[in-house]
């Protein structure tokens, strides 16, 4: 009678695994997942050492191992802060700004941002270099005119001077991004969470990313 206990209880702990792992595996697939700020490409807006929670749901997730989007809420906007593939190396994962959507047409000029014309207002960006590159040079403060097309984004890091984005390697495809961030819910100033004592940002913690 015992042992037919104690089976009856593993087995209940070993379903209640089953279903964690299985719980787990779907929201971080198809709803939440967290991500680490590993650069300095998006200062001042997120900082190396933040820790954040990306909404894979709002803009369709894909189904694993496929290239299917489930519909989402809407599609990716002008400033949304975005997780996606880095085109070269689909393999790691990049956050940038949108900067632009398909059908518009950017361009830089001397670090001005113009989109279909008109030069953005932009409170999020920094450019910590007083130099300006000229055209033909490198496209960091020159580049375009481009016109995206259905399906791409174009995007930029905050520290503008210092990030390697789209003006370098061109448009993100829709098929690679996987979502928006949402807030920072952790911080630190070490090299990892590990690091973490004594280091903690607390100012940052749970602040929403815009």
């Amino acid at each position: 009678m015992a042992e037919k206990s104690f089976r009856s209880t593993m087995r209940e702990y070993v379903e209640a695994g089953l279903w964690a792992v299985a719980l787990t595996f779907i929201l971080r697939a198809f709803v939440i997942q967290a991500f680490r700020i590993p650069s300095e490409s998006m200062v001042p807006t997120l900082l190396k050492g933040d820790f954040l929670f990306v909404n894979k749901f709002e803009y369709g997730p894909k189904i694993p191992f496929t290239h299917i989007r489930l519909p989402g809420f809407r599609p990716p906007r002008r400033g949304d802060v975005i997780v996606f593939q880095y085109p070269r190396n689909p393999h790691q994962d990049f956050i940038k700004r949108c900067i632009a959507t398909g059908g518009e047409t950017i361009e830089v000029r001397n670090k001005l941002v113009v989109v279909n014309g008109d030069t953005l207002r932009e409170p999020y960006a920094i450019r910590t270099d007083p130099n300006t590159r000229p055209p033909g040079y490198e496209p960091r403060d020159n580049f375009g005119p481009y016109t995206l097309a259905p399906g791409e984004l174009f995007m930029m890091g905050d520290n503008r001077d210092n990030s390697n984005d789209s003006r370098f390697w061109g448009p993100v495809k829709m098929d690679l991004v996987k979502g928006r961030a949402m807030f920072i819910y952790f911080s630190t100033d070490g090299n990892n969470a590990l690091d973490a004592f004594g280091k903690i940002r607390v100012a940052r913690l749970f602040r929403a990313i815009h």
